[in-house]
């Protein structure tokens, strides 16, 4: 689809240009440098696709369409002729140039629209997180002790996912540090009882590693998830805690 839009601006700069055939050694040296040429190219495909848009296009004459071309010729430094002087150029002299050119632009776009399609799955991602806590917990800490217990609420089955990042440092002394994380019941035939999140042993190296855990729940409503990020039960309180959890998603497909 971008290449599709740029093949179209490049045919239509072209038509607008009073080409002729002759060289012009002086020209040839005057003309826009590629890695400026290649900018140009990349505001001038982003601001047309703006222009397509109906609210846009209401807002700007043809004049003003124009006027916003030369605005990014001359934010670069240029002006209409000597972008007219470069197209004609490659056009003429360096077609196949210009292909690496064109190459480098849709490369540049193509970039834009991964980061935005990034972005957007970023935010739909956090308005589905089930987790309302803090951002981050960093052990030691006076204020909170040991423990990071949390309990969430929940009310559907599903699938669940407990995605988050662990820097575990190696002063840090909790023995075979792992995930105490589980799902409780609130009817009164599974009251009290547990379904844990899988296990896995967590890496003491001082370097952030994510983590994810899962559990697939078909039958019976949960009441909630409960538990500590690093297991605490049975383990000798006086032993140091040294961790810092962050980046902490809770998502929910439901069945």
């Amino acid at each position: 689809m971008i290449r599709n839009k740029l093949l179209i601006l490049f045919l239509l700069i072209l038509l607008s240009f009073s080409c002729t055939g002759r060289k012009n050694k002086t020209e040839h040296k005057n003309i826009i440098p590629e890695k400026d040429l290649v900018s140009i190219l990349t505001d001038v495909h982003l601001a047309d696709g703006l222009f397509t848009l109906p609210k846009i296009r209401y807002m700007y004459s043809e004049r003003d369409t124009l006027a916003a071309y030369n605005d990014i010729y001359e934010k670069y430094g240029y002006d209409r002729e000597a972008m007219e002087r470069t197209m004609r150029y490659y056009f003429i002299q360096r077609p196949k140039r210009f292909i690496k050119v064109y190459d480098q632009v849709l490369g540049i776009l193509s970039e834009m629209e991964s980061r935005l399609d990034k972005v957007i799955m970023a935010g739909d991602e956090e308005l589905s997180n089930l987790w309302k806590g803090e951002r981050r917990f960093s052990f030691p800490d006076p204020d909170r002790g040991d423990s990071a217990w949390f309990n969430i609420p929940l009310t559907s089955t599903g699938f669940y996912t407990i995605r988050f990042t662990l820097t575990l440092y190696p002063d840090d002394e909790t023995i075979n540090p792992r995930p105490g994380l589980f799902i409780i019941f609130p009817d009164s035939t599974r009251q009290n009882e547990r379904e844990y999140f899988r296990s896995v042993e967590f890496i003491k190296d001082g370097l952030p590693h994510v983590y994810f855990l899962n559990l697939f729940l078909k039958e019976s409503s949960p009441s909630g998830i409960q538990g500590w990020f690093i297991d605490l039960e049975g383990q000798d309180p006086a032993l140091k805690k040294h961790y810092r959890i962050e980046n902490i998603h809770i998502l929910c497909s439901p069945v």
